[in-house]
């Protein structure tokens, strides 16, 4: 496989049950995939506070940099990463889908891809080859099934639960990683300053009644594809009774209240 500049986005998690700082679960599979693909030569970034403590564990898994771009609380990260980024000769910018603490709405893969112009993958869970300037990678599909993509390099990718589990973070490589400090321009996040954060809320999702007796019918059930029996088509309807149609089903589905 041809050798890759691979960048990983980096931030602090929160342990679900205490919300202790941690690593980041999604963003360690990340760095554990950057780690596969290049080895020591992968670059470790982080846009914020660079006291925190929970960056070296990301550092115990084998690196000796990594470099904290400081933001204050309540900066606008995405600049600063759009301007390293493009001062970069990164071909692969691994990220997590979505981060544990802080807004937490997964939109910063979308947004630096749009910034930058270079295609996105959602859910990587491998990639197999480079060559001649594409990669071939596996990407993660509901019901554990893949897609095996094309894509032109540069290009950004998220992974989640699909990609390899973390290595543990060792103790001693941790405290001897270093933190790289680059001071970069502020932006304040105008959105987050008017806004109030509050815990998500999970959907409630609605339960199958699996009838089959056997084993392998269970898990055939359990594994196949979702058919439904209950839509409707619209077709040759006004823009008015369209409307009413959308409506009525978003108040059966419980999103309008």
């Amino acid at each position: 496989m041809t050798e890759l500049n691979i960048i990983t986005l980096v931030s602090i998690g929160a342990h679900p049950s205490s919300g202790r700082p941690r690593r980041a679960e999604q963003d360690a599979r990340a760095v554990e995939l950057g780690l596969q693909l290049a080895g020591e030569r992968l670059q470790l970034l982080h846009a914020g506070d660079a006291q925190a403590e929970a960056l070296r564990a990301y550092l115990g898994m084998g690196l000796s940099e990594l470099r904290v771009l400081a933001q204050a609380p309540g900066a606008d990260a995405l600049p600063a990463l759009l301007d390293y980024l493009r001062g970069s000769d990164a071909q692969l910018v691994l990220t997590g889908s979505q981060a544990e603490t802080g807004e937490g709405s997964g939109m910063l893969p979308f947004l630096l891809a749009e910034q930058l112009g270079w295609p996105l993958v959602v859910g990587l869970a491998a990639v197999e080859s480079v060559a001649d300037g594409y990669a071939q990678v596996l990407q993660a599909l509901p019901r554990g099934q893949r897609r095996r993509l094309k894509v032109p390099l540069p290009f950004l990718a998220s992974v989640d639960n699909a990609a390899p589990a973390a290595r543990q973070s060792a103790f001693g490589p941790a405290r001897r990683g270093l933190l790289n400090l680059t001071e970069v321009e502020r932006v304040d996040d105008q959105l987050l300053a008017v806004s109030q954060l509050q815990p998500a809320k999970s959907r409630p999702k609605r339960l199958k009644i699996i009838k089959a007796k056997t084993g392998a019918e269970r898990m055939k059930a359990a594994t196949a594809k979702a058919v439904g029996g209950g839509g409707q088509v619209l077709s040759g309807l006004s823009p008015q009774d369209s409307a009413e149609a959308i409506f009525k089903l978003l108040l059966e589905e419980g999103v309008l209240r």
